[in-house]
This record gives C-alpha cells, sequence and structure tokens, in this order.
C-alpha cells in the first residue's frame, strides 16, 4: 500500500509536467475539425454545381409528396376549415366612427322620413321599410347626452332615468290619465291608463276573474298596440310573459318605453303584413284602445288574431266600441257608428267560431274553440286559409281567410295537443315535436339539447359572473334553435327574445312558444324592429356561419351595436373562422374581446367571443357613475379619494341607478351629470387603487345627500368628494356616459352616513 501510494503521485506530476504532449493532442484536433469544415463544403458546392443528385433527389420527394406553399398559414387552427378570403383576417381592421347625434334614436326599417313615400292606406307606411344598401349607415349609433344604465327590475317598471328617454310629450298630452309622470331626472309610471282608472292590477284582476291567470296554463300574451307596455309590466307578477307592440310614433316613442322598463316589445302595426309569429302561438291576445279597425277589411285583422291564438286562448277587446251605450258622449262619437263597429266585431267573432265568455262595462273577452268539431257549420259560410302557408309569413300580405286547425281524432280534445302549466312545459317535449310534425327532431334530440344548453351557459357564467345575477334584463338569442338557451337562463330577472331567422334550416319558433318563452321571426340581413339601446345582453350561436353568404358580417355586427345597451355583452359562438373575422371586425367599433376555446377542449373546431361594449362612442363623455357600500357595524366612515385634484363628484341632481349587495355588503348606485368636461381627461387618467389603499377617515361638515322617498331621485348639494361621508368600500375610479355592468369595478362612492 505504501509503495502503490507512492508511485501515484509521482506519475501524477510527471504528466503534469509534460505540457509538449497536450500541446500536440489540441493541434491534431484542430487539423481534423479543419479538414472536415473543407470536406463538406466542397460536398455543398459539388451538389449544387449540378452534377451532383442532390437537387434532383429533392425535386423528387417535393413532386411525388404533392407538396405546395400554403399562404395563409395562420397561428389559430382553422380545423380543416379553408379560408376563401386570407385578406379578411390579415388586413387591417376598419375604424367605425359615431354617427351624427340626429341619429341616436335611429329605427333603420321604420324611418319616419322614408316612411311618407309609403301609401297610408291599412297603416302600410307604418310597416318594414328597410334602407338598401347604399343607405345604410356605418356608424355607431351613439348613446343621448346624460345616459346611465337603467335601473334594475323590478324597480324599472316604475321608474326609467329620463335621459335615457328624454322625451315629455306623454307627460303633458296624457297628464290626467295617470300614465306617465315626470319627476326631475326620472319618469315615473304609476301604472294607470284610460283603461287603468284603478290601476294596472285591478284590471288585470278583472281578466283574471274570466281567465285562470296565475295557475300557469296561461303563460304567453300579446298586446296590440301596447302603448308602455303597462299591461306586460304588471303581468309579470302572474308569471305571464307578454309580447308587446305598437307603431314608431313620430315623438311619444312608447315601445322605447316599454323596452327601457324591462318589457318585451317591438315596433310592429297591424296593418297589411302578417305578424311575425307562427300559427297557435298566445294563450291571450289583447287590445286596449289599440285604435285597431277590428270591423274593417272583411275582418283580416280578427282572422289574424286568431291565427296566432292557441286553440283555447282569449281575446280580450276594452275600450270603444265596447259599451257604446253609455260612454258614446264621453267618447264624442256618433251613436249608430259606435252601435255598427260594434255589431260587426261580434259578426266576425261568430264566423271564427270564438265563444263569447264575458262582457262587463267596457269590457268583453272571447275564447277561441279548442277544435274543429264544435265550428263544422261555419265552413261554408268563410274562407279557408292554405294549411301549409300559414307560418310561411315573412313579408306576406295578411288575407281574409281562416287558419285550419290540425286535424285530431278526438273532438274533447285540445288540437295540437294539451300543454303542462308553466315552468314544467318549459322541460316537457312540446307537442309539436312529440306528434313527429316536425322532421329531423326526436323527444331525445331535444332532451339532448336542454342538456347541453345547461352545460353551455355554466360554461358562460365562468367567464362572465353576473350572467343571471339581474343585471341583464332585456337578452336577445338571434338564432334561438329549440329555445334552450333561453330555457336555461329562465327567471323572473330577466327574459329573452328568440330569434328566429327566416333562413333557419329549421322553423323551430313553434316548439318555442310550446316551451312558454316568446320569439319572433326576423331576417338578420335587415335591422330588427326594436330602437337602439334596448338590450343589455344578445347571444349569437352559429348565426354568423348561417349567413355567410347572404349578406355582410359589418352590417349585423353594426345593428348589435345598435340595439345593445352601453356596457352591455355580446357572446358569439361560432366555428373559429367566423369568430375571428367577427373579431378583426369589432376591433374597429371600439369593443372589448375575449376568445376562449370550447368548454369540451381545444381541439373542437367551435369557439366562444365575449364581447363588452365598455368604451364610449360618443365624443361628449359628460356623465360619471359612483356606487355606495356601506359597512353598518362600522362606527366610521371611510372615504377614499379616487384619484387627485378631482373636487367635483357632486354637481348637480343625481339618479338613483341601482341597489346590489355583495359579499355581505349592501350599496346604492348613483349617476350624477358632470358640469365640468375639461376635467375628463384628468378623470381618466387618474390612478386605480385596490381595496386596501389610500383610505382616510373624513368627517362630513357640509355634504348633503338625500333620497327623495318615492321618486328615486337624490339631490346632492355637495361640491366635493371630501365634504362628504364616504363608505368603505371605493374601488376604481370611472368615467363613462355608460354605466359598468359590474358595480364591484369603475366605480366612485359617496353616501351619508346618517343613511345607514
Amino acid at each position: 500500500m505504501r509503495n502503490t501510494f507512492r508511485i501515484f503521485p509521482s506519475c501524477t506530476m510527471k504528466t503534469k509536467g509534460n505540457p509538449g504532449d497536450n500541446r500536440t493532442r489540441r493541434s491534431f484536433s484542430i487539423f481534423i475539425l479543419f479538414g472536415l469544415c473543407c470536406f463538406f463544403y466542397l460536398l455543398g458546392a459539388w451538389q449544387r454545381s449540378g452534377s451532383g443528385k442532390g437537387d434532383s433527389i429533392a425535386h423528387e420527394i417535393t413532386r411525388k409528396a404533392d407538396c405546395s406553399v400554403i399562404t395563409n398559414l395562420n397561428i389559430e387552427t382553422h380545423h380543416g376549415v379553408a379560408v376563401k378570403n386570407p385578406e379578411d383576417l390579415t388586413s387591417e381592421s376598419r375604424v367605425y366612427p359615431p354617427c351624427d347625434d340626429q341619429f341616436i334614436d335611429y329605427t333603420p326599417c321604420h324611418d319616419q322620413t322614408r316612411a311618407l313615400n309609403f301609401p297610408r292606406e291599412n297603416m302600410n307606411y307604418r310597416e318594414r321599410h328597410c334602407p338598401s344598401d347604399d343607405e345604410k349607415l356605418h356608424c355607431l349609433i351613439p348613446a343621448p347626452q346624460g345616459y346611465v344604465t337603467p335601473f334594475p327590475w323590478p324597480k324599472s317598471r316604475d321608474y326609467v332615468p329620463f335621459h335615457n328617454v328624454p322625451y315629455k310629450n306623454l307627460t303633458v298630452e296624457n297628464a290626467v290619465q295617470n300614465w306617465i309622470e315626470n319627476d326631475g331626472n326620472v319618469f315615473r309610471f304609476p301604472g294607470g291608463g284610460k283603461q287603468f282608472s284603478q290601476g294596472a292590477d285591478a284590471y288585470i284582476d278583472q281578466i283574471a276573474s274570466v281567465i285562470p291567470i296565475g295557475n300557469g296554463m296561461v303563460r304567453t300574451a300579446l298586446d296590440t298596440g301596447c302603448g308602455i307596455g303597462s299591461l306586460g309590466a304588471y303581468l309579470f307578477k302572474k308569471n305571464v310573459i307578454t309580447m308587446s307592440f305598437a307603431p314608431r310614433d313620430s315623438h311619444e316613442a312608447q315601445v322605447q318605453f316599454a323596452l327601457e322598463r324591462g318589457v318585451p316589445a317591438f315596433i310592429g302595426v297591424l296593418g297589411t303584413m302578417k305578424l311575425p309569429f307562427p300559427s297557435r302561438s298566445f294563450d291571450i291576445a289583447h287590445c286596449s284602445r289599440c285604435l285597431i279597425p277590428w270591423s274593417q277589411n272583411d275582418g283580416k285583422y280578427m282572422m289574424e288574431v286568431d291565427r296566432v291564438l292557441r286553440p283555447g286562448g282569449y281575446w280580450v277587446l276594452s275600450g270603444p266600441p265596447i259599451d257604446w251605450k253609455n260612454r258614446y258622449e264621453a267618447w264624442k262619437r256618433p251613436k249608430q257608428e259606435l252601435e255598427e263597429e260594434q255589431r260587426k266585431i261580434e259578426e266576425i267573432a261568430k264566423l271564427l267560431c270564438w265563444e263569447k265568455k264575458h262582457e262587463k262595462g267596457e269590457m268583453v273577452i272571447w275564447r277561441k274553440r279548442i277544435n274543429q268539431d264544435h265550428c263544422q257549420e261555419r265552413e261554408s259560410r268563410i274562407s279557408m286559409c292554405e294549411p301549409t302557408s300559414v307560418d310561411n309569413i315573412w313579408y306576406k300580405q295578411m288575407e281574409a281567410c281562416v287558419t285550419p286547425y290540425p286535424n285530431t281524432s278526438n273532438k274533447d280534445k285540445v288540437v295540437g295537443g294539451e300543454l303542462k302549466p308553466f315552468p314544467q312545459r318549459l322541460y316537457e317535449v312540446p307537442p309539436r315535436i312529440s306528434s313527429g310534425s316536425l322532421q329531423g327532431i326526436s323527444a331525445e334530440s331535444f332532451e339532448e339539447d336542454t342538456n347541453l344548453w345547461i352545460k353551455h351557459l355554466n360554461a358562460y357564467k365562468r367567464v362572465n359572473k353576473i350572467i343571471g345575477s339581474g343585471r341583464y334584463r332585456n337578452i336577445m338569442d338571434m338564432n334561438a334553435g329549440l329555445g334552450s338557451f333561453a330555457a336555461a337562463l329562465e327567471s323572473p330577472k330577466s327574459w329573452v327574445m328568440n330569434v328566429m331567422p327566416t333562413i333557419a334550416n329549421k322553423d323551430t319558433l313553434g316548439v318555442i312558444y310550446e316551451r312558454g318563452l316568446i320569439g319572433i321571426y326576423h331576417d338578420w340581413c335587415e335591422a330588427f324592429s326594436t330602437y337602439p339601446r334596448t338590450y343589455d345582453l344578445i347571444h349569437a350561436n352559429g348565426l354568423f356561419s348561417l349567413y355567410k353568404d347572404k349578406c355582410s358580417y359589418e352590417d349585423i355586427l353594426l345593428e348589435m351595436d345598435r340595439i345593445l345597451r352601453p356596457e352591455g355583452t355580446v357572446i358569439i359562438r361560432d366555428l373559429e373562422i367566423e369568430v375571428l373575422k367577427v373579431k378583426k371586425i369589432v376591433s374597429g367599433m371600439r369593443w372589448n374581446t375575449k376568445m376562449v376555446d370550447h368548454e369540451d377542449g381545444p381541439l373542437v373546431p367551435e369557439k366562444i367571443l365575449f364581447v363588452n361594449e365598455a368604451n364610449s362612442n360618443s365624443t361628449d363623455l359628460r356623465v360619471a357613475s359612483f356606487s355606495c357600500y356601506l359597512k353598518p357595524h362600522k362606527n366610521k366612515v371611510n372615504c377614499r379619494r379616487f384619484f387627485h385634484g378631482f373636487n367635483h363628484c357632486l354637481t348637480k341632481k343625481a339618479v338613483h341607478v341601482n341597489e346590489f349587495e355583495i359579499n355581505g355588503m349592501k350599496g346604492d348606485q348613483f349617476a350624477f351629470p358632470v358640469l365640468n368636461p375639461t376635467k375628463q381627461k384628468q378623470f381618466e387618467e387618474a390612478p386605480m387603487y385596490t381595496t386596501s389603499t389610500r383610505q382616510t377617515t373624513v368627517e362630513n361638515k357640509s355634504g348633503v345627500v338625500k333620497k327623495a322617498q318615492k321618486s328615486g331621485v337624490v339631490d346632492s348639494r355637495s361640491s366635493s368628494c371630501r365634504s362628504c361621508r364616504f363608505y368603505n368600500l371605493v374601488l376604481r375610479h370611472g368615467w363613462h356616459h355608460r354605466l359598468s355592468p359590474d358595480p364591484m369595478i369603475k366605480k366612485c362612492c359617496c353616501k351619508r352616513r346618517n343613511r345607514i
């Protein structure tokens, strides 16, 4: 062991002491590396010279593999969908400017100027008359100055912010009717009217004494000539959903008031064209002083009501000419004229085989027979419509004919099938499907579709957590299918307008009505029959794939922007290539977008685009929004200055917008017109704070905020945030003429301590 130990170090020392061998090895390695480089350089030169076979081999492999250069490759996978025009995805987005202020309430297919070019006979000029492609606007409809988020339901039923629909004509012309009142910064709706002298609730109770409203068997109602939608607003308490319509008037904007109140409504008239509904849709049809000449044109208006009434449904008529014997002097109309008008209405009702169920005062109620066996004698006295065309109604003129009942073998049963009470009928297989009359849809596929949309909605809620909270009252499904999206959303806090595209592969709107939901036919190549800013949430499933060869995506998206409320939300579900095209267009519309994968994973070709219209289309931003939070157990009031140097939170009367509760903390939301727009830039550039920073205690010495007990108006005489008591918790600053959909962001907070 000792000898070995001694020999080992001596060997090591000998190796270190011979550096010449290391230099020899290093030189040899460099020589080999240089030689290899030269060899491969010469080999490459030989192959490229033409004498080598490298290029010919490569060309032969390429030829046999049929390889070609693809110019439209993209980071996004297209899942096998070819891109016809690659420049649609790569070209620069067009930026859409705001429209002029004269278009604030623009309704393209019900334009007052264009309407004057059409005959007034049978209200033709009030029908849909859409602009040509050359006349369409390519700009963003602005909101009126002072626009704020509507009140949440049910407060919106009774109060509408004045600046949202700034028209006082109804308050002057109908001041004695207890219909609508202007109360400072809000309109108030007491629930009165010419026929509602005791209030809408008393009027509905009179109807309910004859019609079984409230047990779920009567679910869908049609209000013709709806005015401001008071009947539909109060029928919600009976779990009845009402489709209301009235023509576009020149100054009163009645349908706009109805939608702002959170009532389903659209612009329409019973004049020349058929109503945009399938046959056998409604449990009740209603007319209260609706000014429709029911006795004229061979009774075709009553025949159209008969078409859309479900077998066993009811028609309620109140006002002239009913009770003409006692009311002709008050109506200032000749007695003979009113008598003849009512006689003709009674005669047409008999031809339609309606049964009179009630007549008292100015109200009469008829009921449609449950099947044709009770009306055998009428067929020889009246013209019957072709049964194959009863639901082919888009731009079809009304005819003086009666829609036939479906065939039935049992004279004691309701033709078309019995419906379950609501909400049970929402998930029961509808009779149109169970009877096999709707080809290609079975009971199993209906149940699968229902479960699928429950899954889809849960996925939506993971991205947008305020869906279903009541923030979105007016909701539209642009391609409704079987109505399962609306069924999954069903809540007293919201309603869904289910739109059936006229080019859809299957017409399932009748199924939607049998589920206790409402909807309408429409062609999305044209503008929808509504006012701007009327829907909080718009859902489009497969819509752009459906219309990709029919009309411009740009026109559809601009129409969506027109009818979407400020700070509203759009959810688009479609093939990825269509979603990418849409995303590119809306980037020029100042929409915030978020694209996510299908809930089953990224390999599914369907993608989802969430859109939030968070930026203002208006060039004049003059409304700030604030939320007030309180902690009742706190003795002191904390105030956060939401940015440095801005001392004009409260400058004028403030509209009480909302009441909410978040994480156990209750609060109120206000909107204040800002009198000093020069502060806008300073406000927008203000720092944003979290809930744990920059809190200071402030004494309230001069600030006064008092809430009117009934009107919902707050009189704010304080000129400074710092002179007002604030409750913890202020989150982030905000400056919009549109309010954020999430009360937890973009808000300043002000609330007086003694209001706890």
